[in-house]
């Protein structure tokens, strides 16, 4: 199992992880710099918000510090204190599973664990405030 920090971005994510990328003197890990027009159903989204940043993760050692930006409107708005996760990558879907329904008991699921295009993903906040992402995927690179 691996945690890593993963921040959220009000759309300077990719201004932010590039500065990073350049001080800790790594480039972008797995598929680079994703943004939301490179989702499948990226026409969903308005096109004003297809520059911002879905996902990316620089490699530190052995774990990752991983970030997107928000996406005003769409369910999750960013406020100072609700910028950072943590992400747990569990070495098996059942673990996931398990870690999900343990930790967000009594907590507010954000989005239910389930098979996305990017892996086996969900996210909540516990009921003591701690922001939670779970992602399982075979030799991920997250």
């Amino acid at each position: 199992m691996k945690l890593n920090p993963y921040l959220n971005f009000d759309g300077n994510a990719e201004e932010a992880m590039t500065f990073y990328k350049k001080v800790f003197r790594v480039d972008f890990a797995g598929n680079g710099m994703m943004k939301m027009r490179d989702l499948p159903d990226a026409d969903k989204i308005p096109a004003e918000l297809h520059d911002r940043v879905m996902h990316v993760s620089l490699p530190l050692g052995d774990e990752f510090l991983m970030a997107s930006d928000t996406m005003p409107g769409m369910g999750f708005a960013y406020q100072q204190g609700n910028n950072s996760y943590i992400c747990i990558s569990p070495d098996t879907k059942d673990e996931a599973d398990r870690l999900f329904q343990e930790l967000s008991e009594g907590g507010k699921v954000e989005m239910p664990i389930s098979q996305e295009f990017y892996g086996y993903f969900g996210s909540f906040t516990d009921r003591f405030g701690t922001p939670w992402m779970i992602h399982f995927e075979e030799n991920s690179t997250f």
